[in-house]
């Protein structure tokens, strides 16, 4: 049995809460620094290599199956596409599904098109293609409250046509609960240029019942990047990308954009060697940062030898507030348990003597609270969730 001085109390209810506040986050920025500037350079060189992706065309075609291929490796098995038509060409959306453990009806977005016009488009939009790649080899295996839709979107630089089908015909019949949009558009920075800042951008139009929640996720996202890249950041506004038709159906959206505007895209210079792509690995660092913090990445705790935590049931969870409390094992001493809320204020405490137990917490306001369980030496913390 492992001794688990009062330190370790509060490193895993600072574990559990920092989730929700803007600060460092170390498992966050463990995850981080695996970002790859070799799978980078590497999938951006590969893509780069089909040629003019425009719609109809057999380079889109390759590239379209070589991206499902790279999910498909990845482990991804929730992958849909989506055929529409562009000026008489039949092209596809890729969407990508990642199933969140908390929240799995609710989606963050992370989104970017794929197709290019009069060129390879290796900042346009090689840079975010390759970019939410990278996210999604990263996030795989993190267990996330909320869900995360990839989603590559062709026909964008006919003018939205992917991104506005997909929510005429996806996000609007089924009514699908979208927590954030969050578009990547030519991040690729310019050769040659200081490429130390970042636009980050946010609603500033019509209709304007969102543009304060869009500020605020642009904020947070902007924060995000301060503390897991080495980017400054600009805000600044949405405009012309495939954010715009979610925009119109009153969703709530971020983007980024490169803060040295490439003077190559739409044309055959838009290629690797114009481009920077050290600068497209901080602004995957502070991209996936910014994911771990929207999609709310929960760390694995694992604290006790003998397993207290997976002894200890709550339920229902969430709950309106009453909390019934099960143990699969027997006590040999009281199980002390403390309430605590995002703030780290103790809200509630009491002795636990028998092993099922039903407690009233209506008392307390809708949110996330934290549930430490002492029994000796022995120590588990659960989530609450009040309604």
């Amino acid at each position: 049995m492992k001794s688990v001085p009062q330190l370790i109390l509060f490193l895993c209810f600072f574990t559990i809460f920092i989730t929700n506040a803007q600060v460092f986050n170390p498992y966050y920025n463990g995850i981080v620094e695996n970002t790859s500037s070799t799978n980078i350079l590497n999938d951006l060189t590969t893509l780069v290599d089909f040629g003019v992706k425009e719609p109809g065309s057999s380079e889109i075609e390759n590239a379209k199956n070589w991206i499902i291929a790279r999910y498909q490796a990845l482990g991804y098995t929730a992958i849909e596409t989506q055929e529409f038509n562009v000026s008489g060409q039949t092209t596809s959306n890729i969407i990508i599904t990642k199933t969140g453990s908390v929240y799995p009806n609710t989606f963050l977005i992370i989104d970017g098109h794929y197709d290019t016009i009069n060129g390879p488009g290796a900042n346009d939009n090689g840079s975010g293609t390759i970019l939410i790649l990278e996210l999604a080899r990263l996030l795989k295996d993190v267990d996330t409250e909320y869900s995360i839709k990839f989603i590559h979107f062709s026909g964008e630089e006919e003018g939205l046509i992917g991104s506005e089908y997909y929510v005429n015909n996806t996000v609007i019949p089924e009514n699908l609960d979208i927590k954030l949009v969050l578009n990547i558009d030519e991040v690729g920075g310019v050769a040659g240029m200081n490429n130390n800042t970042i636009v980050c951008e946010r609603d500033e139009s019509s209709p304007g019942s969102n543009n304060a929640q869009s500020a605020q996720a642009t904020q947070e996202m902007a924060n995000c990047f301060g503390l897991y890249s080495n980017l400054q950041t600009e805000i600044s506004y949405a405009y012309a990308s495939d954010y715009m038709p979610f925009e119109d159906n009153g969703e709530i959206i971020t983007g980024l954009y490169e803060a040295n505007e490439s003077p190559y895209p739409h044309g055959p210079n838009d290629i690797i060697e114009n481009m920077d792509p050290d600068y497209v690995f901080e602004v995957a660092k502070g991209t996936l940062g910014s994911a771990l913090h929207f999609a709310v990445a929960r760390e694995p705790l694992g604290i006790s030898e003998n397993n207290l935590e997976a002894n200890i049931m709550l339920y229902p969870n969430p709950t309106e507030g009453i909390l019934n409390i099960r143990l699969n094992t027997s006590l040999s001493e009281p199980l002390e348990m403390a309430v605590f809320d995002v703030l780290g204020k103790k809200v509630y405490n009491t002795s636990l003597n028998i092993e099922n137990t039903t407690l009233d917490l209506r008392f307390l306001g809708s949110g996330v609270y934290a549930a430490v369980f002492k029994t000796g030496d022995d120590l588990a913390v659960k989530r609450i969730i009040l309604e």
